[in-house]
């Protein structure tokens, strides 16, 4: 009986770190946002952990579009230096951001460009590797 008193505690700590380690992807800043997403629409949005994205917006496997956004927290500000300009998408655009494991979901603070609001407020789901 006295051999098997140690493997409550075990036991205990195991799944303690299997908890933690579910909830470990970030929930704010630039790492939170890095991989490539899609959203219900189709387009696909890879972000890069230097801070520039590229989007594929109809599917065909090329970048329609690109450029550069910063994140304080969770709010991100993004802005477009390539690729096609829908009229009224030459400023920046603020969002704030919610992460869960492999979703990701955007509010509008800001944003002038119609095309890039339709597809931001969209639910984003992580993409597979």
């Amino acid at each position: 009986m006295n051999n098997r008193r140690w493997l409550r505690p075990v036991l205990a700590g195991l799944l303690g770190l299997a908890i933690q380690a579910c909830a470990t992807y970030p929930k704010s800043g630039q790492s939170a946002l890095t991989g490539t997403w899609t959203n219900s629409v189709g387009s696909v949005w890879t972000v890069k952990a230097d801070g520039s994205y590229d989007v594929d917006l109809n599917k065909d496997g090329k970048h329609d579009a690109w450029g550069k956004m910063t994140v304080d927290g969770d709010t991100m500000t993004i802005w477009r230096t390539g690729g096609i300009k829908p009229h009224g998408c030459g400023d920046k655009g603020v969002y704030k951001f919610t992460r869960s494991e492999d979703t990701l979901q955007f509010t509008l603070v800001k944003d002038s460009c119609k095309v890039r609001k339709q597809n931001a407020l969209q639910m984003w789901r992580r993409k597979s590797s």
